[in-house]
């Protein structure tokens, strides 16, 4: 299976939403930690609670981080946070939203912290 993941820089991908079971190839793709940027609920019902991401992350052998944000709406704290977590994750780390375009972003926001 391959998942659409995206590049952003050596250590750091993104990607759209991904469900339980797509996180067992994201270990195999080498990836050591998965961080989740969107809001339990934001798609409905259907979209897996972070709680069900993270207890597959984890069975998966990956850390995983819980750092939701609202697209366009970023606090000094959150930015801060993602920082403070890209500063003490495992490389290559892979994070996710809806589309992955906020996940980028965030990331963006947080690099000019350093």
């Amino acid at each position: 299976m391959s998942l659409p993941i995206r590049p952003v820089s050596p250590s750091f991908a993104v990607a759209a939403q991904l469900a339980p079971g797509d996180l067992t190839t994201v270990a195999a793709m080498g990836f050591k930690t998965v961080i989740n940027n969107r809001p339990d609920m934001e798609g409905g019902p259907d979209q897996p609670a972070s709680t069900v991401m993270q207890a597959a992350a984890e069975a998966a052998g990956l850390a995983y981080v819980y750092l939701p944000v609202v697209a366009g709406s970023y606090s000094p704290e959150q930015i801060q946070a993602m920082r403070n977590t890209l500063d003490a994750a495992a490389e290559p780390v892979l994070a996710f939203c809806r589309s992955g375009a906020r996940s980028t972003q965030f990331y963006m926001l947080a690099q000019q912290l350093s």
